[in-house]
């Protein structure tokens, strides 16, 4: 995947996955490139990836005249003092979705599928690409989720892309316009990089701001902020879906889509796979095999009659709520980067809990709010808290890690938080 860039210079911030997949498609694209990372090893990384970059610190070096700086969505730049220098240069900040966006005028005919959502996105990119998929459609999945887009080769004519769009990602784009662009819920959380909550759902917002007048939109309504955006839009464009579309006793044929937060993840995706002309029957058989995802309500073990679930992916109160719904008699392990200062969403929840496990940076703070309620034992690490909990546990509770919290006190991602519980749990005797 290219874009005609000839010659024109271009700087990128943060060397991680999309900062290497966006080097490259900038050198795929002709462009000159000035690069950095704060960490060497990235650095020594892209040296290695891309031997035609040049690394200097993007604080010392000039800014003027760059056709544009690509950052890493990670870099909140509310705060970021690179940010500052790139509006006085008058150099656009972007991201490498606003560079697929610029290399699709030259792709195959194709159609582009954006989701976002406080919870839940992850999981509807996931299935809405499986429905497709298994319906026989040319789709692929990326943005948010799998392998960055610009490192993946361009579907043949008529082919789908299933994009999971951060607020962060929505932000660094200025002219993405999804041929479908899905919302599933607007909830507290990111208020580290935005000011109020009704500017976190104005970067939302932004992604069907962004569309053309023929594009299509699909809005989970069932909350304040997902309401108003709809009642935004032309009502021709808007497909208004909540979870109560989707039947409980549905749910049950489908094994790895339990829960109300499900429900709603289902029909917003199959709202676009009928849109994108799956039929129901495909669609069914789609909902039956799709396998869930990792670090989302994955059942990683039993030992000794004891569940134990890694819900790593649970990086806010309110996407931790459907788990304790979920299950009876939990042993809660809890903890990490706080991204707020309570955890209201999860209070009505509380009768499913017979002991909580504060980790992390909010320990103390979650065993503060919580102990009034339920036992707490403050057990520091995700280790001692396996540990902890595996020891209270009897046959038929759940140990659930479900953090409410970024990971990155301890950390390298939500992924390897998942990871490192499988293996505490794997280490538990028989």
């Amino acid at each position: 995947m290219r874009a005609d860039l000839s010659g024109q210079p271009w700087a990128v911030y943060g060397l991680a996955r999309s900062g290497l997949a966006t080097l490259r498609f900038l050198q795929r694209s002709g462009a000159a490139v000035v690069a950095w990372d704060d960490s060497v090893a990235a650095r020594d990384a892209a040296a290695a990836a891309v031997p035609s970059v040049r690394l200097a610190d993007l604080m010392a070096e000039p800014l003027q005249g760059l056709a544009g700086l690509v950052v890493s969505p990670g870099v909140p730049l509310n705060r970021h003092p690179l940010a500052a220098r790139a509006a006085a240069a008058g150099v656009p900040i972007l991201g490498d979705i606003e560079l697929f966006q610029r290399a699709r005028p030259a792709l195959p005919a194709h159609t582009l599928v954006a989701i976002t959502g406080t919870n839940g996105k992850s999981t509807t990119t996931s299935l809405l690409h499986h429905l497709l998929a298994s319906a026989g459609l040319l789709a692929r999945l990326g943005g948010n989720i799998g392998l960055p887009v610009l490192d993946q080769p361009p579907l043949p004519s008529g082919g789908i892309y299933v994009l999971e769009l951060s607020s962060f990602q929505i932000d660094l784009s200025q002219t993405v316009a999804a041929n479908i662009a899905i919302l599933t819920n607007v909830t507290p959380d990111h208020l580290d990089r935005y000011a109020s909550m009704d500017a976190y759902a104005a970067a939302k917002a932004r992604l069907f701001a962004m569309q053309g007048p023929g594009d299509k939109a699909i809005i989970a309504v069932e909350d304040d902020f997902t309401r108003a955006i709809a009642d935004t839009l032309p009502a021709e464009r808007v497909t208004r879906v909540s979870s109560a579309d989707v039947a409980a006793h549905d749910q049950a044929r489908w094994p790895a889509l339990p829960g109300p937060h499900n429900a709603q993840n289902v029909a917003c995706a199959v709202a676009a796979a009928r849109i994108l002309g799956v039929s129901d029957a495909a669609i069914e058989q789609g909902l039956r095999s799709f396998p869930g995802l990792p670090h989302r309500m994955e059942q990683v073990g039993t030992r000794r009659g004891v569940r134990f679930v890694n819900d790593s992916k649970a990086t806010n109160p309110t996407s931790v709520a459907p788990a304790l719904q979920a299950y009876a008699n939990v042993h809660w392990i809890a903890g990490g980067q706080a991204k707020t200062k309570e955890l209201d969403a999860c209070m009505p929840h509380l009768s499913h809990v017979k002991a909580a496990y504060t980790i992390g940076e909010a320990a103390g703070l979650f065993a503060e709010i919580l102990r009034p309620r339920v036992k707490v034992v403050e057990s520091g690490t995700l280790a001692n808290a396996v540990t902890d909990a595996a020891a209270a546990a009897v046959p038929g509770d759940t140990v659930l890690l479900s953090p409410a919290c970024a990971s990155f006190d301890q950390f390298r991602d939500f992924e390897a938080r998942g990871s490192a519980f499988r293996v505490a749990v794997e280490g538990l005797p028989q």
